[in-house]
């Protein structure tokens, strides 16, 4: 029997991350958390409580309505999922900042 060649694995990964006392969930940090995000395959979800919205849409972060001091869940499945979290939440820990 023939097994499958180069078959991508698909893994969920989740990260927590929370917004610096000095920072909230505006458009300039909504959109570049949604550019981040769509340099993945993977499917990326950011939670804020029980609200969840797709990380790679600046207007579906924005309705988060994320102030300062908020708890975050950046949740990615696919085959690049480990990479999208790690730099997602590298992302907000260093305030929106350039590396």
């Amino acid at each position: 029997m023939n097994e499958p060649k180069n078959v991508a694995k698909s893994a969920r990964v989740e990260g927590t991350v929370e917004l610096d006392a000095n920072e909230d969930l505006h458009v300039r940090p909504a959109t570049l958390i949604a550019q981040c995000a769509q340099k993945f395959t993977s499917s990326i979800s950011i939670v804020r409580d029980s609200d969840e919205v797709n990380g790679k849409s600046a207007m579906e972060l924005l309705m988060l309505a994320a102030g300062s001091g908020t708890n975050l869940i950046i949740r990615a499945e696919g085959p690049d999922a480990e990479e999208a979290v790690a730099a997602l939440v590298a992302l907000v820990e260093r305030g929106f900042r350039d590396p």
